[in-house]
């Protein structure tokens, strides 16, 4: 008996002590940020507008004000329109900002992407760049990450601002508010001005809130997510009109996405993985993925079946009947009946957005973010 308990005390003490030293080695690996007083480390990083930028490229600057921000974060994404203020108020004061993006794409799970239309890839901060007007260099450094360890930014937004000699005088957030209109990114505005009238920064350190870096090495759940999907059940059940109108009336406070398609349409399969890669990204807030089928009911398991290959867990429907012209008027009187068809739909059943034909997946989701909102 004494063996047995001393055998499980041992277990017990050996697991405390590898979740210890696992805990500690996590730690140990988050890239350590930099040192009031230190000198900014160089870099070459591409710009979304063609360019390389490196240090020298701003070497006429009395004061350099780099910030790690990203697409997806919607805490970077609040401060968007404060940075660009920020520019503006302070370019004519020898004051040049730059924008860097630390994360590495492939870190990023669909379900972190619930207040985005954007990744964070190259490509995609381009893209976002110029819907959003920036007016600030925007750099890429997610494929080595080397320039984001070597400043250790704790989350996007994390700002850094830089002194003439390039030493660090200030780093942590633009302000203390996240939200937009609340605030003017006084914490950083009050270094500059100080460093800007040669005095030192009275508050040279604060904290920062927002998004972890999406570190390469960290990238597990991204990598383990699709094998968690691959296991959610998918069903597929017959739908009437009286419930198909209540369906369309939208009596939640989601905003439904209803997408009407057939085994036999090849757009309409060849579009499903872009929906369901939505209803990953937005599942999670107010919003809910619907799929009718305009098979006829003995097609059942064939579009189940379809509905299984592309992992189609939200909720999918087939109309109960062969008369497909009474499903058309069911489900639109302005639908002309070709596939596939797609509508949005508000709470209170008003129809934001309705398309005959493929979508535009981009389009799409940001008309999904801006019906369901980009920010906390």
């Amino acid at each position: 008996m004494k063996t047995l308990l001393l055998s499980r005390i041992l277990k017990n003490f050996l697991f405390a002590f590898i979740l210890l030293l696992a805990t500690i080695r996590s730690l140990a690996d988050d890239p350590k940020t930099l040192e009031i007083g230190a000198s900014a480390p160089d870099f070459s990083l591409p710009g979304v507008d063609g360019k390389t930028y490196s240090l020298k490229s701003f070497a006429n600057a009395k004061i350099l004000t780099i910030i790690f921000t990203c697409n997806h974060c919607p805490t970077a994404q609040a401060y968007e329109d404060r940075m660009k203020a920020l520019v503006t108020d302070y370019k004519n004061k020898g004051v040049a900002v730059v924008a860097v993006s630390p994360n590495y794409p492939q870190a990023v799970s669909l379900d972190e992407m619930g207040y985005t239309d954007l990744g964070d890839s190259f490509e995609e901060m381009k893209i976002r760049a110029k819907d959003k007007g920036y007016n600030f260099p925007y750099l890429f450094d997610g494929e080595t990450e080397i320039m984001s360890k070597a400043y250790g930014p704790m989350a996007t937004p994390h700002v850094f601002v830089f002194d003439q000699q390039r030493k660090l005088r200030y780093t942590g957030r633009l302000d203390a508010a996240e939200k937009p209109g609340s605030a003017n990114a006084e914490d950083t505005r009050s270094a500059l001005d100080a460093l800007l009238a040669g005095k030192p920064v009275a508050v040279a350190k604060t904290k920062t809130f927002g998004c972890s870096i999406k570190w390469q090495e960290k990238s597990d759940w991204a990598k383990k997510a699709p094998l968690v999907w691959a296991k959610e059940p998918v069903d597929l059940m017959v739908i009437e009109e009286a419930d198909l109108k209540a369906l369309l009336k939208n009596d939640t406070d989601k905003v439904r996405l209803v997408n009407v398609w057939a085994t036999w349409c090849g757009p309409c399969v060849v579009e499903m993985p872009e929906f369901i890669n939505m209803n990953r990204m937005y599942r999670n807030r107010e919003f809910e993925f619907i799929t009718i089928s305009a098979d006829k009911p003995d097609k059942k398991d064939k579009a189940l079946a379809i509905l299984k290959k592309m992992q189609a867990s939200n909720k999918n429907y087939i109309w109960h009947s062969e008369d497909t012209y009474k499903l058309i008027e069911a489900i639109d009187p302005q639908w002309q009946g070709a596939l596939p068809y797609t509508l949005l739909i508000e709470p209170g059943g008003k129809v934001a957005y309705r398309t005959q034909g493929s979508i535009v997946p981009l389009e799409m989701k940001k008309m999904i973010v801006s019906k369901i909102g980009r920010y906390y």
